[in-house]
């Protein structure tokens, strides 16, 4: 079992920043890869980024490369997604997301444990 919570979320003006945090717990952590989905109103799921939890290696939505950077601390089992020059359509619920195993990280029904989310919300 891995619980996952994320923070972070809120209010920002297009071209803001905010910085997102998802709070993992749970045993066997470094088997798991982390993601970051967004969902807006009436859309799908979205992949943003993810990252293993043990090498490092992460991975982008072309939409948000060199805008968005996902890490993590080990040490204090936290993985963060950093979001530069927010843009109105990227307003919606970001959720925290682990998975072990699977063929495509970018696919929402991959991971297993899904945080409760956080609400991002840029104003144009």
């Amino acid at each position: 079992q891995v619980q996952l919570v994320e923070s972070g979320g809120g209010l920002v003006q297009a071209g803001g920043s905010l910085r997102l945090s998802c709070a993992a717990s749970g045993r066997t952590l470094s088997r798991y890869l982390l993601g970051w989905f967004r969902q807006a109103p009436g859309k799908e799921r979205e992949f943003v980024a993810a990252i293993t939890w043990s090498g490092g290696t992460s991975w982008y939505a072309d939409s948000v490369k060199g805008r968005f950077t996902i890490s993590r601390d080990n040490a204090k089992n936290m993985v963060y997604l950093q979001m530069n020059s927010l843009k109105p359509e990227e307003m919606g619920v970001y959720y925290c997301a682990a998975r072990n195993g699977g063929t495509s990280i970018t696919m929402a029904r991959e991971y297993d444990y899904w945080g409760q989310g956080t609400q991002v919300t840029v104003s144009s």
